[in-house]
C-alpha cells in the first residue's frame, strides 16, 4: 500500500473477472459503452492492473491486449486500454502510475504501446513520451432515425459470415490492422452475428464489417473493406440490423466514410488520437501499424 497526493493510501493490484462488478461501477463512472462481454473479454487475452482503496474501491484500472505479428508486418504490439479513474479520485497520479505500470510489462516482451487517446488523456499520455500517429472520431446515432435505400455496387455481394469466409478475412484484415488479431474477430462474430457480414467479389473476400453491443449502444467494427463503396454496403448492412443507438470510430482519412455516417443521421461526438510509444527509437521513425486507408471502421478505442 502506498499513499498519493491529496488523497487516501491506494493498493495496486491484478484485475481479473473476480473484479467485474467493480471494473464496469469504473467505466459506468466515466460514461463508457463497456459491458461485461468486453471486460471479461480483455481481462482473458490481455493483462490489467488496478488501484483500490483499503475499502475495496477500485479507483482505477489500466489493461493492456497483447496482438500478435502477422507475416511479414513486423513485431507485435499491445493495445493499452481502459485507463480509468474514478472522476472523484482524479489528478492524484493514479493514471500515471497505473500506464508506467502498463509500459514497463510491455517494454520486457518487446511490445510496441499503441492506444486511441480521448481529448482528455491526450496529455497524459505527451508527458509520458506517447506520440501522435492520426486521428479518428467517434460518430453516434439514436435509433429510429430513417435510413437511406442500401446500394450495392455492381458485381458485390453481401452476405452474413460464415465459416468459410474467415481465410479471406483474416488476410484482408492482417495488414490493415497491422497484426494478428483473430482472437478478437472470432470473439466478436460470436457475440453478434446479425451484424457479422462479408463483401465478395468473384468469390472473394473484399471486405467485412463485425460489432458487438455495448452497454448503452452498439458499436460498429471492425470495417475493412478494399475501397469505399464496398465499406459503404457493409455499413449499411450492419445498420439493418441494429435498431438502437450505434457508435462507429472512423479515421479522419476515411471522408467517404464520415460523409455517409452523417447521411445516416451520425453525428460527431467526440475525437481521439492514435498514439504509440517510440521508448528509445526516435519519434520520426516510429509509425503505427496498420493501414488506414482500408480500415473505414476501428473495433474501438478499448480494442484498436
Amino acid at each position: 500500500m502506498a499513499a498519493t497526493e491529496g488523497g487516501p493510501a491506494v493498493l495496486a493490484h491484478p484485475l481479473d473477472p473476480t473484479r467485474l462488478d467493480a471494473l464496469l461501477a469504473l467505466s459506468g463512472a466515466a460514461g463508457w459503452n463497456q459491458d461485461a462481454d468486453d471486460w471479461t473479454h480483455m481481462l482473458s487475452v490481455g493483462r490489467g492492473w488496478g488501484l483500490s482503496q483499503a475499502d475495496g474501491t477500485l479507483v482505477a484500472s489500466t489493461v493492456v491486449l497483447p496482438y500478435g505479428p502477422a507475416d511479414g508486418l513486423g513485431g507485435g504490439f499491445a493495445w493499452v486500454s481502459m485507463v480509468l479513474v474514478l472522476p472523484q479520485c482524479r489528478g492524484r497520479g493514479h493514471a500515471s502510475r497505473l500506464l508506467r505500470e502498463a509500459l514497463g510489462w510491455l517494454s520486457a516482451r518487446g511490445l510496441v504501446p499503441v492506444l486511441d487517446a480521448t481529448p482528455a488523456g491526450h496529455p497524459v499520455y505527451r508527458r509520458e513520451g506517447f506520440v501522435d500517429a492520426w486521428g479518428l472520431a467517434r460518430h453516434a446515432r439514436d435509433g429510429g432515425t430513417p435510413l437511406p435505400d442500401a446500394a450495392v455496387p455492381e458485381g458485390l455481394r453481401i452476405e452474413p459470415l460464415r465459416e468459410g469466409h474467415w481465410p479471406g478475412l483474416r488476410a484482408l484484415d492482417a495488414p490493415a490492422f497491422g497484426g494478428d488479431r483473430t482472437a478478437l474477430l472470432r470473439a466478436l462474430g460470436q457475440r453478434a452475428p446479425r451484424l457479422a457480414h462479408v463483401a465478395l467479389h468473384d468469390g472473394r473476400v473484399t471486405g467485412y464489417v463485425l460489432g458487438r453491443p455495448g452497454r448503452g449502444a452498439t458499436q460498429l467494427g471492425p470495417l475493412v473493406a478494399a475501397d469505399a463503396a464496398t465499406g459503404i454496403a457493409l455499413l449499411d448492412a450492419a445498420l439493418a440490423a441494429t435498431p438502437g443507438r450505434v457508435l462507429a470510430d472512423t479515421p479522419d482519412t476515411q471522408g467517404a466514410m464520415h460523409a455517409a455516417l452523417h447521411a445516416r443521421g451520425f453525428a460527431v461526438q467526440r475525437p481521439f488520437t492514435r498514439m504509440l510509444y517510440p521508448d528509445d527509437a526516435p519519434a520520426a521513425s516510429i509509425r503505427a501499424p496498420g493501414d488506414p486507408s482500408t480500415l473505414r471502421l476501428i473495433a474501438g478505442p478499448e480494442l484498436g
